[in-house]
């Protein structure tokens, strides 16, 4: 079993949830930690059960309430180094024995999980997606990616399901109210856009709006 729920998706804040038989998974916490434990009880999952918590980068919407679950329920916290210096706040939260580092592109193991981090392009300080294994099933998530590369394509390939985010549309972005500086700094190439028909390789894409509560699960 390898089950998958977007518990919380989009500019407001981001969580995703990972579970086989033996080992439980957040993948960031981007929303308050009480809003994640009711996301989690929703789904009947014990929030004190999890094994860890994946950090993909450091921006608000995706650990606003990182320090504060973690320290709640005594949870591990899987991230790398550069993410770790560049949220302060969160990382004073975590205790120590908490804090478990990795390097991207060195794959590493949570219970029956292998973990295999990738760098993604966007404007943090380390940012990275995973591709996640149990025996010979293989999901990949890769948010905020600011465009699309060789080697992102080439770490999805395989993948039963494949969770991107794509989060704006440049010709409404021309329209929007947000100032030059503001738009110039999301239609950078480290910023994600929508484009239709963008995608067309054999494995199967989701591009991402939806907000709580999706689950795929894959036998």
């Amino acid at each position: 079993m390898l089950n998958f729920c977007s518990l919380y998706s989009g500019s407001s804040g981001n969580s995703l949830f990972v579970e086989t038989d033996n080992t439980k998974l957040l993948i960031d916490a981007g929303v308050s930690s009480k809003k994640i434990e009711k996301a989690l009880n929703d789904i009947e999952v014990d929030p004190g059960s999890l094994d860890g918590i994946l950090v993909t980068h450091e921006h608000s919407d995706h650990v606003q309430g990182l320090g504060t679950f973690s320290k709640k329920f005594d949870l591990p916290v899987f991230v790398n180094q550069e993410t770790l210096d560049a949220m302060p706040k969160q990382r004073d939260k975590i205790a120590d024995k908490n804090i478990k580092k990795f390097k991207v592109a060195e794959k590493f193991s949570i219970g029956d999980l292998d973990i295999n981090p990738f760098s993604i392009p966007h404007d943090a300080a380390n940012p990275c997606g995973f591709t996640i294994l149990n025996e010979n099933k293989k999901i990949s998530i890769a948010t905020d990616i600011g465009h699309m590369t060789n080697d992102i394509l080439k770490n999805l390939e395989e993948s039963l399901f494949v969770m991107l985010e794509s989060n704006y549309d440049p010709e409404v972005l021309k329209c929007s109210s947000y100032p030059f500086s503001l738009k110039s700094r999301i239609a950078g190439p480290s910023r994600t856009f929508v484009k239709s028909n963008r995608w067309k390789n054999d494995f199967f894409f989701i591009k991402i709006r939806f907000k709580k509560c999706n689950a795929w699960s894959f036998k």
